[in-house]
């Protein structure tokens, strides 16, 4: 295995992961970024990033990163680092395509001595039942022979610009000990908060998936309290701050669980659980209560309408947000589009207030319009649904500018005072 100043390090697939990554690497190596999307290596190169997870002046700055969707300029690289998504399938199985695929890609010019490392979130046990017998059988190479193995979950928090990558923690792990203390003395040269050297893969498997669930099912529970205080005739958020006051109270809250983690991760482990002739009840119910939630807020705001006299169909109605978190452009998996199809089966005429994604894209897989500013007309209802910055900073004026008469406002992340609105979660 090379000495880790001979390093030149190939990224494979740069979105929210890999970018990031290459970035941080580029400081202390050479670092040839790869991706097979031709456009999005162009809009690297050109210093734009569509995940706006790293600033035009930082791009430019990354002198030792080599950007291309060409794998011959991979045959230069000693380390590879594979950072691709892993979605699952229509029927909630994994879809380990993407990371087939790239095990191929790092095959077609893998050499003696070279270390793989894998990123992606996948069950436990997949790098070694998947990922490795790729890389041996399109190789010919063995496993700690002739190449190496590392896996290091990733641990990026879209949007978020208070924990960029070198302040979180990394998990490491090695195929042997030569292997791990190789991963983890590379992780340690961009990562200032430290790493946490895994026993085993499989462990730094489990790990990353576990942090995951842990978050899905305490969100699912706090979901499911909201639907009860709604029966009860309480305010969520009240009960949440009088019982934050006990010491050992965790501070979740209701809400839409999307994006490509905590709303997908779950599905990996119940997938490996099953093959083991486990059925995990607490994890699938969970995920059924936080799929649902979509639906659940659409049904709310009809009742409200309804209620108000304000009959659905033909009614104009406002989403704020549509990305499945705030100040992210992020749309994948996003609950927030359950909300508008559920609404649009009855008629409903909706229109979407998104001030970060993408509009063209947003407009294509929503199916109505889509206003990058603040809409300048009013509307029978208008759903909060994501708590950008824009949005927190709306004075009154400017939100009763957006509401009709009678009009009903239904504050998915309770943004603002419970005397303001008509439901929250």
């Amino acid at each position: 295995m090379s000495n880790q100043t001979d390093d030149h390090i190939a990224i494979i697939g740069l979105g929210y992961v890999g970018l990031p990554l290459a970035v941080e690497f580029a400081k202390h190596f050479p670092v040839t970024g790869f991706d097979v999307d031709t456009q999005r290596i162009k809009e690297l190169a050109s210093g734009d990033d569509r995940t706006d997870e790293i600033d035009r002046k930082t791009l430019k700055q990354a002198k030792n990163l080599r950007l291309t969707s060409d794998e011959k300029k991979l045959k230069q690289a000693n380390t590879y680092i594979v950072a691709v998504p892993t979605p699952v399938t229509i029927a909630k199985t994994p879809n380990l395509t993407p990371l087939k695929n790239a095990c191929k890609t790092v095959a077609r010019t893998l050499g003696k001595n070279d270390l793989v490392i894998f990123e992606s979130t996948v069950y436990p046990g997949a790098t070694e039942e998947i990922c490795i017998p790729i890389l041996e059988e399109l190789t010919g190479l063995t496993l700690n022979k002739d190449f190496y193995v590392g896996y290091s979950p990733e641990r990026i928090n879209p949007g978020d610009k208070t924990r960029p990558l070198p302040s979180i923690i990394k998990i490491t792990s090695g195929s042997n000990s030569k292997a791990a203390k190789r991963v983890d003395c590379l992780y340690q040269t961009i990562i200032s908060a430290g790493t946490h050297l895994a026993p085993s893969i499989k462990v730094a498997e489990a790990a990353k998936i576990t942090e995951n669930i842990q978050r899905d099912v305490n969100i699912a529970l706090m979901n499911e309290l909201a639907m009860v205080f709604h029966k009860v005739g309480i305010n969520t958020s009240d009960v949440l701050e009088a019982a934050g006051t006990k010491w050992n109270f965790l501070p979740f809250k209701p809400g839409l669980v999307g994006g490509h983690c905590i709303s997908v991760d779950p599905y990996y482990l119940t997938h490996k659980a099953d093959i083991l002739g486990f059925h995990p009840d607490i994890i699938m119910a969970s995920r059924r209560l936080n799929d649902g939630m979509g639906k659940y807020v659409a049904q709310r705001v009809l009742d409200l309408m309804i209620k108000k006299g304000i009959n659905p169909n033909g009614a104009a109605l406002l989403v704020m947000g549509a990305t499945f978190k705030e100040n992210c452009p992020d749309l994948r998996n996003t609950k927030v589009l359950d909300i508008v199809r559920f609404l649009q089966s009855y008629q409903v005429k909706i229109e979407i207030w998104e001030p970060v994604a993408d509009k063209s894209h947003l407009t294509d897989i929503a199916n109505c319009k889509v206003h990058t500013r603040k809409p300048r007309k009013a509307y029978d209802a208008i759903i909060m649904a994501v708590s950008h910055d824009q949005f927190r900073q709306l004075n009154d004026a400017e939100l009763d500018s957006l509401k009709n008469k009678p009009n009903v406002v239904y504050d998915v992340k309770s943004m603002l005072d419970s005397k303001d609105i008509d439901g929250q979660l």
